[in-house]
């Protein structure tokens, strides 16, 4: 079942979205690398990495529908870091952005009664609460260490161990 026209804007919306939290997590990783936390910064490098997949998902959505998948107009983010802490936060806020826009998109099918958006998008909504906790949970034991250096560093080493993944899907 095709997309409506609407339904394919509000789609290619959200891949566009899905790219720009990329970049945001890309430049935090730039910024927590700067501050020599090569751990934080594979964190992040793999979070911007995980919203090229979730990208892609949607792409795979809209193509299958026989729509045109379309990456929008993107600009790089701008970013203020002054602190692990301030890291964080801007990446839960991004989180927050793309988790209310995950929920609009669904509320738009519904309204138009598109029943096989819903397994996508039910995947996504569950996937958005991961995420936040995610970070939440980071920030409090951000918060917890406050600027204590051997607290951060071991939380760095935590976070620098996370197993790397693709952006492709298995073959």
């Amino acid at each position: 079942m095709k997309l409506s026209a609407n339904l394919e804007a509000a789609f290619n919306a959200q891949i566009t979205l899905e790219f720009q939290a990329s970049l945001v997590y890309r430049q935090l990783a730039i910024e927590l690398e700067l501050r020599d936390l090569p751990g934080m910064a594979a964190w992040l490098r793999h979070q911007a990495d995980e919203e090229i997949v979730h990208a892609n998902k949607f792409i795979d959505h809209v193509a299958d529908r026989d729509n045109h998948p379309l990456i929008g107009g993107t600009t790089a983010p701008e970013v203020t870091v002054t602190s692990v802490l301030d890291a964080f936060e801007a990446a839960l806020a991004h989180e927050e952005k793309v988790s209310a826009s995950i929920r609009d998109l669904y509320r738009s099918a519904e309204s138009e009664g598109d029943l096989d958006s819903r397994p996508l998008l039910n995947w996504f909504l569950a996937e958005q609460i991961e995420e936040e906790s995610t970070v939440n949970e980071i920030i409090g034991r951000v918060r917890m260490i406050n600027d204590d250096g051997p607290g951060l560093l071991r939380l760095d080493e935590e976070l620098g161990s996370r197993p790397v993944a693709t952006t492709e899907p298995p073959a």
